[in-house]
């Protein structure tokens, strides 16, 4: 249930309901708004009696959500949430936000070699792997707390805002002290003790839509971390698997449009990881502006032939410089 609260109703009121919800075996989570206050009911197993807080002072209506996730619906969260990072805001009418950088934190020669390229060309968010989780136990895993380090530096000489997985939750502080965006990948979009990790945390979290996920999972993995009290979560499509075998995955373009109509939560897209390969990366990208993503997270590196993961689909700088000709 949504209580919206009249758009003069006072700080004291809005505690009474609150105190009333919890008295009542609930949770109440705040959601202001432009106008006015709305107190999302949490903890429900089944449908509230409007009755219970339709008659408390400063409660203009009541109204059930029908949809299992509540916080990050438009129900009850009607305009667009605008997550802004390192001065780059992602959501709403904003521009395209562009991030980019190699999958995996290499060297610092290489990272270096990126960052400063980003920073030349006005780019401001850069991505950079820490810790990789691989579907092969034998391959580049990351370079762990020593590309943390390396990350902590390029952020401080070159001023870009740093996007980096945590792989569980026992790694996520040490990604925390580091990162501007942290980010969940699709491998553990239903992580819960990771996604709750990410509900306490105050940076802002880049989650991933699963392998397999459909886009209500999606929105529910979402739901976690927002019930934890962050609610700074940009949504990302990165390809599910499918029968198809011509690129890695297969981009789901119509997702952003209907996220975008379902949650309030920005949604941005990455179609490297989609493609597999760099030749498709820039017509997935101009689709996904196309059908109205908030940002793209594009791989950029300076030697793909020499990455040492995911150097197919990573795009050179020359390319790069192609794709924000064209978009």
């Amino acid at each position: 249930m949504l209580i919206v609260m009249q758009y003069d109703a006072s700080d004291a009121q809005i505690n009474h309901v609150m105190e009333r919800v919890r008295a009542h075996g609930f949770r109440p989570e705040p959601v202001p708004g432009a106008q006015r206050t709305a107190i999302c009911v949490l903890g429900n197993q089944g449908p509230v009696d409007a009755s219970l807080f339709s008659s408390l002072p400063g409660v203009k209506d009541c109204i059930p959500v029908t949809k299992a996730y509540k916080l990050v619906s438009r129900e009850t969260h009607p305009g667009d949430t605008v997550v802004t990072v390192n001065g780059v805001a992602i959501g709403g009418d904003r521009p395209l936000a562009i991030v980019a950088g190699p999958c995996a934190v290499e060297s610092r020669d290489q990272l270096r070699r990126v960052a400063e390229a980003l920073a030349r060309r006005g780019v401001r968010l850069l991505r950079g792997g820490a810790y990789k989780p691989r579907t092969s136990p034998y391959v580049f895993q990351g370079l762990g707390e020593e590309a943390l380090e390396m990350l902590a530096e390029v952020r401080r000489e070159f001023r870009l805002g740093v996007v980096t997985e945590a792989i569980d939750a026992e790694t996520f502080d040490r990604v925390e002290d580091v990162a501007d965006v942290v980010q969940i990948g699709a491998r553990n979009m239903q992580n819960f003790s990771l996604l709750r990790r990410a509900g306490a945390s105050r940076k802002a979290i880049l989650l991933k839509r699963g392998l397999a996920a459909t886009i209500d999972e999606l929105l529910m993995a979402a739901e976690y971390i927002l019930a934890g009290g962050n609610h700074r979560v940009i949504l990302c499509e990165r390809g599910v698997r499918t029968f198809a075998a011509h690129t890695r995955n297969t981009l789901d373009l119509s997702a952003v449009p209907v996220v975008r109509k379902m949650s309030h939560l920005p949604m941005v897209v990455d179609p490297s990881h989609a493609a597999g390969t760099w030749e498709f990366v820039i017509p997935l990208s101009l689709a996904a502006k196309g059908v109205g993503a908030h940002g793209l997270l594009v791989e950029v590196h300076p030697e793909p032939e020499k990455a040492l993961s995911d150097g197919a689909q990573s795009l050179t700088l020359e390319r790069f410089d192609e794709l924000l000709d064209r978009l």
